[in-house]
């Protein structure tokens, strides 16, 4: 079904007042489970009252607990700049209510990004080699194996209590824009999946995006896919700036059967690979009605394919990513609505 569609739906097809209580129900698109949300909850330039937080909403239990009365599912993107610990992750348990999902974004370490010395734990402080132990940012290629090693161990042991919740999701694996198409990268993601053999072995599935074009130039595309499906990685659709060698075309195909992940990073070109004060203002872009529109498309292609979607505005400045989030909610209903009208009417 490809009726047209505005940004506003009719109220038979608005979303109910938010509970509290409980979380919203995920969306039902032919057939598939949707769940759409936002990478993360906590942006500084969120928080201002009455924006998206209603006033008094102001501590780390009523904020969460706030979102998920908004939403059924939430990225957490604070873990890839530090290491969660078991004590967060059970806090995070304790204040979703039942029926919510955490995404989980792997840490810098476990996808070759450089980090930052001062955010990481003692423990691996310790294990640096002399060389960068002073240093205040280190390059990945800097870091022994073991450091590696002990990264990937702690990530995936601090998630325990959100597992055992029944509300830990995907862990994204999000690789850097020099990591091109190689031998030696196909190894990486071997590893990787390796790595995560109790993570499968639990039922659970980890996602990859890939942020260099040339992983999805034509010659290469299909192995691409390929080699994330043998390998049982769901694969992440992007929805990127336009005009850098980063800037990957969406490609709404899944290669897991169960899971694949849509994120939607904005659209602004000046920012996207330009070094920022703040985060947030790479993704300070708020997608226009008819945008959205255009992205229910490739949304309902992929989740054809698959048994669950996610998908994740990281547009996250401001209220810009909620509101999207909540547009494209409305925009899916009311889709929904159509074809059970057309089909109930024959």
């Amino acid at each position: 079904l490809q009726a047209p569609l505005q940004a506003s739906p009719p109220p038979s097809t608005a979303a109910p007042p938010p509970d509290a209580g409980r979380t919203p129900d995920p969306l039902d698109v032919d057939g598939c489970t949707v769940r759409v949300g936002t990478a993360g909850w906590t942006d500084p330039t969120l928080l201002p009252a009455g924006l998206f937080y209603p006033p008094g909403v102001n501590t780390p239990d009523a904020r969460l607990r706030h979102y998920a009365s908004r939403f059924p599912l939430v990225e957490v993107d604070s873990s890839y700049y530090a290491l969660p610990t078991a004590r967060v992750a059970g806090l995070w348990a304790e204040r979703a209510p039942a029926g919510f999902v955490f995404d989980v974004k792997a840490h810098a370490i476990m996808t070759g990004h450089p980090v930052e010395t001062a955010r990481l734990p003692r423990v691996l402080r310790d294990l640096l080699p002399p060389s960068v132990a002073g240093a205040t940012r280190v390059r990945a290629d800097e870091l022994s194996p073991a450091v590696t090693d002990a990264a990937w161990r702690l990530f995936l042991d601090a998630l325990a209590p959100l597992a055992a919740s029944g509300k830990l999701g995907s862990l994204l694996l999000q690789f850097p824009r020099w990591f091109t198409p190689s031998a030696a990268a196909a190894d990486t993601l071997r590893s990787a999946r390796e790595r995560l053999g109790d993570w499968y072995a639990a039922g659970r599935v980890a996602a990859v995006e890939l942020r260099h074009r040339d992983w999805y130039a034509p010659r290469l595309r299909a192995r691409t896919l390929a080699l994330l499906e043998r390998l049982e990685l769901a694969h992440v659709v992007v929805d990127a700036p336009p005009g850098h060698a980063s800037s990957v075309p969406m490609v709404p195909v899944a290669t897991h059967p169960r899971l694949a992940i849509v994120r939607l990073h904005g659209r602004r070109r000046e920012t996207w690979e330009t070094p920022v004060a703040v985060v947030s203002e790479r993704y300070r872009y708020r997608y226009s009605g008819a945008e959205l529109a255009d992205l229910v498309g490739p949304i309902v292609d992929v989740a054809r394919q698959v048994q669950g979607v996610h998908v994740v505005f990281n547009n996250c400045h401001a209220d810009y990513g909620t509101s999207n989030a909540d547009e494209i909610t409305a925009l899916l209903r009311r889709r929904d609505a159509l074809r059970r009208s057309l089909l109930a009417t024959g």
